[in-house]
């Protein structure tokens, strides 16, 4: 199984690539693409096999038309917090599943 330093290596490793992330728009007829700024990874005190993150994303490009338009604009940024834990049963033996919310999310669950 991949220890935890290991996964973070590898995760930085491939955000540092600057691929951006695409997500689909609330009303499913556009998708905006973020690029990830910075981002921080941090295992659990007492659970080394799950790992929180947060990451500063910046929307860059919104393709079709977004369904509150005055609200997404370009240049906007988003905090995401999220966590992965890295499997050990079944299928998902030895990799990583992601579990991920955006700030803004976060707010409407927390309250």
């Amino acid at each position: 199984m991949e220890s935890y330093k290991k996964f973070i290596k590898r995760k930085d490793e491939e955000f540092r690539k600057g691929k951006l992330i695409k997500v689909k728009d609330i009303g499913k007829q556009a998708n905006h693409l973020w690029q990830r700024e910075a981002w921080t990874f941090m295992p659990q005190h007492n659970l080394n096999e799950k790992i929180f993150i947060i990451e500063r994303l910046r929307r860059v490009e919104i393709e079709g038309k977004a369904t509150r338009p005055k609200t997404a604009k370009i240049g906007d940024i988003e905090y995401r917090l999220g966590y992965y834990i890295i499997g050990k049963n079944g299928r998902a033996k030895g990799r990583c599943e992601n579990k991920g919310v955006r700030a803004t999310q976060l707010t409407k669950i927390l309250g």
